[in-house]
C-alpha cells in the first residue's frame, strides 16, 4: 500500500512538472464568442489576400467561424488542390486550441512533447492563428501554399485586420 501511494504521489508530481512546463499552452486562453460573419471573415481574407499578392505569393486561405465551420475561402488560380485541405485543417486546429498552431509545432521541437503528433487534427506548424474579438475567439485564419513563416506571415495581416 506504501508503495503504491509512493508511485501515485511520484507519478503525480512528474505530471505536475510537464504540464507547469508547458509554457500558456491551455492556460490563459480566452473563451468563444459569437461566430465571426461573413462580412469579417472576408474583411479578414482582404488583408491576408492583399499580404499574399504583395510577397507574389500563390496560396489558399481559409477562415472558421467559432464552431469550425467553414465560412469563407479563397485560393488563388495556382495555389495547389492541396492547399485546400491543408489551409482548413489549420484554421480549424487553431480554432480548437484557441492558440497559433505555431505552438504545437514549438512544443515538439523545444519541449520534446512528441505525443502532440498523435493529437487528432494538430497541425503542427505555423500558418493559422485565432480570431479574437473583444476578448473573444469568433474564429480562426488557415493559410496554405508558401512555407510555414510565409504562411503565419499572411495569417497574422489578416487576423490584424479585425
Amino acid at each position: 500500500m506504501m508503495i503504491q501511494r509512493t508511485i501515485h504521489t511520484a507519478l503525480a508530481v512528474f505530471m505536475l512538472g510537464v504540464v507547469s512546463a508547458t509554457p500558456g499552452f491551455a492556460q490563459n486562453v480566452p473563451p468563444y464568442g459569437a461566430p465571426i460573419s461573413i462580412d469579417r471573415a472576408k474583411q479578414v481574407a482582404a488583408a491576408a489576400l492583399a499580404e499574399m499578392r504583395r510577397k507574389s505569393f500563390e496560396m489558399t486561405i481559409a477562415i472558421v467561424d467559432s464552431g469550425s465551420n467553414l465560412v469563407y475561402l479563397k485560393r488563388s488560380n495556382d495555389a495547389g488542390i492541396g492547399t485546400i485541405d491543408a489551409a482548413l485543417g489549420k484554421a480549424k486546429a487553431a480554432n480548437g486550441i484557441k492558440t497559433p498552431t505555431k505552438a504545437i509545432g514549438d512544443m515538439i521541437l523545444h519541449n520534446n512533447q512528441s505525443n502532440l503528433l498523435a493529437v487528432p487534427g494538430a497541425f503542427p506548424v505555423e500558418g493559422e492563428v485565432p480570431l479574437v474579438v473583444d476578448g473573444q475567439v469568433v474564429g480562426a485564419i488557415g493559410v496554405s501554399g508558401g512555407m510555414p513563416a510565409d504562411d503565419g506571415a499572411i495569417a497574422n495581416a489578416g487576423a490584424k485586420a479585425l
